[in-house]
Parts: C-alpha cells; structure tokens; sequence
C-alpha cells in the first residue's frame, strides 16, 4: 500500500539526516535541517492518503507509530550526543514513551481504545485533544530544525548562532513540557482503567 511505503521511506530519510548533521561542512547540516521538515510533512501525508485511498490498516497504524517513536527517539538521542542539549531531555522522553506505551499496549485486552483510559475531562483534554496533539508536533518539529539550524551556524561560525539557540531551546523545553503533559495523564488515569472488568463487547 502506497500509504506503508511513505510511512517506512521516513527510516531511510532518517538515517540521511543522521549522517548529514554528523558532517563536518555547514552545507549538509543545513540540507539536514531542511530534511526535518520533509520527514514531519511525510508523518501527516502518510495517514492523509491512507484515509483518501481506503487503506487505512491495522499493519498501517502500527507502522506509523512504529516510524514516529523511531523518529523521535533517534532525534532526540542525536542531538544529545552532538551535545546540543542534555542528554537529560533524550532520557526523560524515552522513559515516558516506554511506559506510556506499555500501557496503552495492554488496553485492548480490557476492551478499551488508549483515549478510553481517559476518565477525567483534564485527561482526555491532555491526552485526546487534536489541538494539543497538534502542538505537540509542532513543537518537536521546531526544535528538531532548529536543532539542526544550530548544527550549520556552528559550523559557519555565525553570530547568528546565538538567536537560533535561544529559539530552540524555547522549542525543546516547549515539546518537553507537552510530552511529559500528554504521558502523566496516561500513568495516573490508566491503572484504575486497566484494574477494572473488561468490557463486554
């Protein structure tokens, strides 16, 4: 399906992005940071032309999950060891990803979607909300450039280096925040779900 396809062509323009921010030229570190907005505009494309063409899946879901966390994760682990943030961010959202996820996996076995889990209205607003799932996005897509734009002026030497890192460190401290916003949510709320009796279908 033409859909999967877009979805696992992120890996290998992951691993391209990877290998430019790691050159020693500015000029791959800016082709790197461009690159970033393709990889974010091919997560939105791939589930648009799922829905378009009626292949939305099972295997399409969790492709595209599968592609996301990839992305995040490499992402943030890169630019900790280019040293362009702590490596306290990289460990923080792995460790919210893991458990989160851990716990969304054992829903279906109680008959639940993962939003379901959601009983308080602040939950399903943090967790459910387009628009905040929107920022969400947003905001990793902006750090990740910025990040990347970081790595091209330091190795021009540019004074505008000093502009750039403000701004991304604004976008990494905002996607932090909302990933810890939309995951805590899920470990407080879940449990009592999980505990309960499965729903009868």
């Amino acid at each position: 399906m033409l859909a999967n396809i877009i979805t696992l062509s992120r890996i290998p323009l992951l691993v391209l992005i990877v290998f430019l921010l790691y050159q020693p030229a500015a000029t791959p570190r800016f082709i790197a940071a461009s690159l970033i907005i393709l990889l974010i505009v091919l997560d939105s494309f791939d589930g648009a032309i799922a829905r378009k063409r009626g292949e939305t899946s099972v295997l399409g879901s969790v492709l595209d999950i599968a592609a996301d966390r990839t992305v995040e994760y490499v992402m943030w682990v890169v630019f900790a060891h280019l040293r362009l943030i702590s490596v306290v961010f990289p460990l923080i959202v792995l460790m919210r990803g893991t458990f989160v996820d851990a716990v969304r996996a054992v829903a279906p076995s109680k008959g639940l979607s993962p939003f379901e889990m959601m009983r308080s209205p602040i939950g399903r607003f943090l967790v459910k909300s387009p628009w905040l799932r929107t920022s969400f996005a947003i905001a990793k897509a902006a750090a990740f450039f910025f990040l990347a734009l970081m790595q091209g002026l330091i190795a021009m030497g540019s004074p505008a280096l000093l502009t750039v890192t403000i701004v991304a460190r604004v976008c990494v401290w905002l996607a932090l925040l909302l990933c810890l916003l939309r995951g805590i949510p899920v470990l407080i709320e879940a449990p009592r779900a999980l505990s309960e009796e499965p729903h009868q279908g």
